[in-house]
């Protein structure tokens, strides 16, 4: 099974972009974040035509998350659990089996938090703790469990090509690294770490001063996976080359293949 995560930057934007993609990297389920669209908007038959299924939990024009398979999506859950006065759309989960194994994969798009100093910042905090229970609970189910996309943390210096760069954002932020150790500290792997312990892995190429020709980027866009996921776990990596298309996204696809 190939999981791939990409914060898309608005589907109806990059439509075409997704669907060459697709037909490139073929991947089983695939977890996208900022959709940018409400769940009526959402192009399912372009995906369907395909061979995909989906699931959306969408939001007028901005957020937004949404899981495509070409396998059933099982009990679906839309909304991270632990404060119903949230009406951001953030998060959608559902099991997904191919075979002999069944994955429970979430797509995540996490808060950006800034600017520090505004009630941005203990949103995001707060998120990631609803996020830390939740990822806790799921451990009790001893299934796998991918956590994937958009966390918007920095985890390491290792993760930006100029640290230093980054060090009053709400991305780099000592309480924002250890809300995400915390996640990890359950459990949970870093694919694309365990797979490449190398510096200078990258997902995220800002538009401006040049970014993706300096190769100027950061690592936020993860897949956690929990120790049975880890187990099956053979490959993992980032799909920069869609950064260098026409009209891209500034996110790149992160994918992991289990066995």
């Amino acid at each position: 099974m190939k999981i791939t995560t990409w914060n898309i930057n608005g589907i109806k934007a990059r439509i075409e972009g997704a669907l060459a993609y697709v037909r490139e990297a073929k991947p089983d389920v695939l977890c996208l974040q900022e959709i940018k669209s409400v769940d009526e908007g959402f192009p399912v038959e372009a995906f369907t035509d395909l061979g995909y299924q989906v699931a959306t939990h969408g939001q007028k024009g901005f957020n937004g998350v949404a899981l495509l398979s070409l396998f059933p999506l099982e009990d679906i859950s839309r909304g991270l659990p632990g404060d119903d006065a949230d009406i951001q759309s953030r998060f959608i989960e559902a099991t997904v089996t191919e075979g002999d194994l069944s994955v429970r994969v979430a797509s995540i798009y996490l808060p950006n938090g800034n600017p520090l100093g505004t009630e941005k910042f203990p949103y995001k905090l707060a998120w990631m703790a609803r996020l830390e229970a939740h990822a806790r609970a799921l451990l009790e189910s001893e299934m796998p469990v991918v956590l994937a996309g958009d966390f918007n943390v920095i985890p390491e210096p290792a993760d930006a090509k100029r640290p230093a760069a980054w060090v009053n954002d709400a991305l780099f932020q000592p309480e924002t690294r250890s809300a995400f150790r915390k996640i990890e500290n359950l459990g949970y792997q870093d694919a694309v770490r365990a797979c490449h312990p190398e510096p200078g892995v990258y997902t995220f190429w800002d538009y401006q001063a040049g970014a993706w020709q300096k190769d100027d980027g950061i690592r936020i866009d993860f897949q956690l996976l929990s120790p049975q996921a880890t187990d099956r776990l053979s490959a993992a990596g980032v799909d920069r080359f869609t950064r260098g298309w026409e009209k891209p996204s500034d996110h790149a696809p992160v994918w992991a293949t289990f066995a």
